[in-house]
């Protein structure tokens, strides 16, 4: 049952109002979620996922735990369009097969020389045009390169926290570790990448406006996003499992 044929089944007054009140903060957080992803993600597809969060956010919504409705809504309706863009992958295998090339590439020439990869290096050692080795950062991009909060799925989407789940202290630890691995790797990326992934991730501006603040185009912060990304690959090899994607 979609979010709004389980809307249509309501009969609790108090939970209809609650929804009917809060479909607006439903389209809010869908259309600036699908801002910062490939355009092949319908926002309609976001806003029936975050429909279903909103609607479980109604029965289970207990305000002497403290936060308002709102805040509480808004937890549950981003957690639930993130779960569904994790399990939707919209990016074709061969961008996949492309970043670990690329990520080989880069983990290698850096071994070599001790220092960050450049992109005329990179391109050179896959043979590639300097245009064409860009064409892959940018899809890199919107690849669903590896989780920034959870290593149990490094394959999945880079930003997307799970919905609560109750976790061992096996799995607690494993994920502090890969988040500390994270953020050292974070910190020794190149300047530029760096911001770039300061403003996305904890200041949550689009590539548009990073552009702005940057003073470069859309589609160049696109591809220093997708770089950033591949060189965070190939410095944290440890934490991604053996791939036998064709």
């Amino acid at each position: 049952m979609n979010g709004y044929a389980m809307y249509a089944s309501i009969d609790n007054s108090e939970q209809h109002e609650l929804v009917e009140k809060h479909v607006q903060l439903v389209k809010r957080i869908a259309y600036h979620l699908v801002s910062r992803l490939p355009p092949s993600v319908q926002v309609q597809d976001l806003i029936q996922s975050g429909m279903i969060g909103l609607l479980e956010a109604s029965k289970n919504y207990n305000p002497s735990q403290g936060a308002s409705f709102e805040t509480y809504a808004g937890i549950r309706i981003r957690g639930s369009m993130l779960d569904e863009i994790r399990r939707s992958d919209w990016t074709p295998r061969s961008v996949h097969r492309k970043v670990r090339m690329v990520a080989e590439a880069v983990r290698g020439i850096e071994n070599e020389k001790g220092r960050d990869a450049r992109d005329a290096e990179v391109a050179e050692v896959l043979e590639l045009s300097i245009e064409d080795y860009h064409k892959i950062l940018q899809d890199a991009a919107g690849c669903r390169v590896f989780s920034f909060d959870d290593p149990s799925v490094v394959n999945d989407d880079i930003d997307a926290p799970k919905q609560e789940n109750k976790v061992g202290p096996l799995e607690a630890l494993q994920k502090q570790n890969f988040q500390n691995s994270l953020a050292k790797s974070i910190e020794g990326l190149p300047e530029r990448e760096r911001l770039v992934m300061s403003l996305y991730y904890d200041e949550e501006l689009n590539l548009r406006e990073i552009g702005e603040v940057l003073g470069v185009s859309e589609s160049r912060v696109c591809q220093i996003h997708g770089q950033a990304l591949i060189r965070l690959r190939s410095r944290m090899v440890e934490w991604f499992p053996a791939n036998n994607e064709e």
